[in-house]
């Protein structure tokens, strides 16, 4: 069993050792509490162009030499951009515990931001973004984020624009930095055979001369009830609907989660069976949650023939509404087993486990160990998922975005009619 330990060294950095004594691996993470939607107006994108540079070059280490330091030993590093989060992380064998401390610290600390790698970095975001558009089933996620949130900054997109691109150079890299990369907005997560003793000493070692920086301030946002449609000549009507739903800290997240998987999490959902496997309307198909700190979202994406993207809609939209009043104790089950199998396989991954620890520190202070998440999902009732079902129907109006064909007539108020 996973030995989980959590400290505070003395500039507000948070440590946490996830003590895995069978594994052959160690996965270290750094988690940064800033992301997308802390981004300024004129900033849109930048946490994520930040994130590409940080491996470009320290005072210590060329770009080459920082991935020649990992590659060399067998390692990998990497790490991504959300909305409420930046992280940073390299998979190593365990001898090599104390280089990913050094390069992690590195490159986070001693960044040089060189001119000519920010303009080579910058053509490579702006392809990155290019491939996104021309990818119309991530590209309707970005248009439904913004359907749902509109200029709040959760609507924004993670890789920003072209033009937003275009303008950073070094002072507003460096100047984001400096605002948000301080101590105590850090996590430091560690998993694998490593004890807690370690991680301090390390952290203290490479990340104790760390100063502090500010909070990011966070506005809720209204949940907007728009239709986006953005008629491109496609095979395919790529199709994402939803509504808002609880936060990541509410009561009611474990509720959503078997929601989210007994409505459209796998074949034998209501979704893929009657959409798909009875009617045979799409090909693909499933709901989604996602959760931020203070809001939610609740939703469905479904790649679908421009001549049968509003039956598909009815079709899904008619089975959430069963879901308030017909769920079978069957289903429930079979939803909540898949959520335990989850929180139990991931225990076999170090990589799962640092992430997990991680999300778990930055969201709540604390970590649920295994018992106490699988007991509440073994909570979760039938009358409550039913409930969880009424709430997410009865709340504001379900926004919608459709990329492809425009053949959707389906308007706002035609879905709030099917669910009425």
């Amino acid at each position: 069993m996973a030995i989980i330990e959590t400290s505070q060294i003395a500039n507000g950095l948070t440590l946490a050792s996830v003590g895995m004594p069978s594994s052959h691996s160690i996965s270290i993470g750094v988690w940064v509490g800033v992301g997308a939607r802390d981004e300024q107006e004129n900033e849109i994108g930048i946490a994520h162009f930040l994130e590409h540079m940080a491996f470009k070059g320290t005072k210590s280490r060329s770009a080459l030499s920082i991935a020649k330091d990992i590659e060399d030993v067998g390692g990998f590093i990497n790490a991504h951009t959300a909305r409420e989060e930046t992280a940073y992380y390299i998979n190593l064998l365990p001898e090599h515990l104390e280089m990913g401390f050094d390069i992690l610290s590195d490159i986070l600390l001693n960044s040089i931001l060189p001119a000519e790698e920010i303009e080579r970095e910058r053509g490579v975001i702006i392809q990155e973004i290019g491939q996104s558009i021309d990818a119309p089933d991530d590209h309707v996620f970005e248009c439904f984020s913004r359907s749902c949130y509109g200029k709040h900054t959760l609507g924004n997109s993670i890789l920003g624009t072209t033009d937003s691109v275009s303008s950073f150079r070094a002072p507003e890299l460096a100047g984001f930095m400096q605002r948000h990369y301080g101590a105590e907005q850090m996590i430091i997560s560690v998993a694998g055979p490593v004890s807690h003793t370690q991680v301090t000493s390390l952290g203290n070692r490479y990340f104790g001369a760390l100063g502090r920086a500010s909070n990011p301030t966070r506005h809720p946002p209204e949940f907007l009830s728009t239709r986006h449609v953005a008629s491109r000549d496609l095979e395919q009507c790529h199709t994402v609907f939803g509504f808002q739903a609880p936060d990541a800290c509410s009561e009611w997240r474990y509720p959503l989660m078997v929601l989210t998987n007994l409505y459209g999490g796998g074949m034998s959902s209501r979704l893929f069976q009657q959409v798909r496997e009875e009617r045979g309307l799409c090909y693909s198909i499933f709901s989604f949650a996602q959760m931020f700190t203070d809001t939610g979202m609740f939703g469905v994406y479904a790649g679908t023939s421009d001549k049968t993207v509003d039956e598909m809609m009815e079709v899904s939209l008619r089975a959430l509404k069963a879901c308030q009043h017909d769920l079978s104790q069957e289903e429930i089950d079979r939803s909540k087993q898949q959520l335990r199998a989850a929180v139990l396989m991931r225990r076999d991954s170090v990589s799962s486990m640092m992430d997990v620890t991680a999300r778990h520190l930055a969201l709540y202070g604390r970590v649920f160990e295994r018992d106490e998440m699988l007991a509440a999902i073994d909570k979760v009732s039938r009358n409550k998922v039913a409930e969880l079902a009424e709430m997410i129907i009865s709340g504001p109006p379900p926004s919608l975005s459709v990329v492809g064909p425009a053949a959707s007539e389906m308007q706002i108020r035609d879905m709030q009619a099917i669910l009425a």
